[in-house]
């Protein structure tokens, strides 16, 4: 079935903090936090990203497969077409992939921590390059209340993927490192503007 993503993104500069206000407005923790390693596909042309279109294979607890579409333009939040099933192995999943002849285009990686609040999905992303939540719901209105219970300035918001982020970092630091990864990413130094970006929580 076709579905659609609706979501915000918000820079941290007190993830803690967040989370503590989280637990006060009655959130309930909907997954712990867990290591997640996505590997994004392309073709060897490089046909998906020229058409803004993502194929990526995920694990953390359990392992994923997702199709999303394009954002739409000139939304308050971040809208695209998305399609996501759970696999059963991983590794076949990729075999699979690579047999139809599509190649890991880059690894990214994360540690989430997952809440449930008021019908919307409330993530705490630890990145490499900063700590991030992302407000997941069924429309505009809802992820806007989620914000304002949080004390988020929504003015901040981002709605740009995590990838599309990293990218504005390397051009920004004119570094070139190939996965977005804690490792790849140790030896760089990262502030709030060099990701384009200002603190939702200050």
């Amino acid at each position: 079935m076709n579905t659609q993503e609706i979501e915000i993104k918000f820079y941290l500069s007190h993830q803690e903090k967040l989370q503590q206000k989280l637990r006060e407005i009655g959130a309930e923790l909907k997954e712990p936090r867990v290591h997640e390693i996505n590997l994004r596909f392309d073709t060897p042309d490089g046909r998906l990203t020229a058409q803004h279109h993502v194929l990526r294979l995920r694990r953390d607890s359990r392992a994923r497969l997702t199709f999303k579409g394009p954002a739409k333009a000139d939304q308050a939040v971040s809208v695209r077409q998305e399609i996501e099933f759970e696999v059963s192995d991983f590794e076949a999943a990729r075999r699979f992939l690579e047999a139809l002849d599509y190649r890991v285009s880059i690894i990214y990686e994360k540690y989430r921590t997952t809440y449930a609040y008021e019908g919307v999905e409330i993530t705490f992303d630890e990145m490499p390059y900063g700590n991030f939540l992302e407000i997941e719901g069924p429309g505009t209105e809802e992820i806007q209340s989620a914000a304002a219970a949080l004390d988020l300035d929504w003015k901040t918001r981002s709605i740009l993927s995590y990838l599309a982020i990293f990218d504005h970092l390397c051009q920004k630091k004119g570094i070139s490192p190939k996965n977005l990864t804690f490792e790849e990413l140790s030896p760089f130094t990262v502030q709030a503007q060099d990701l384009g970006l200002s603190p939702a929580d200050e």
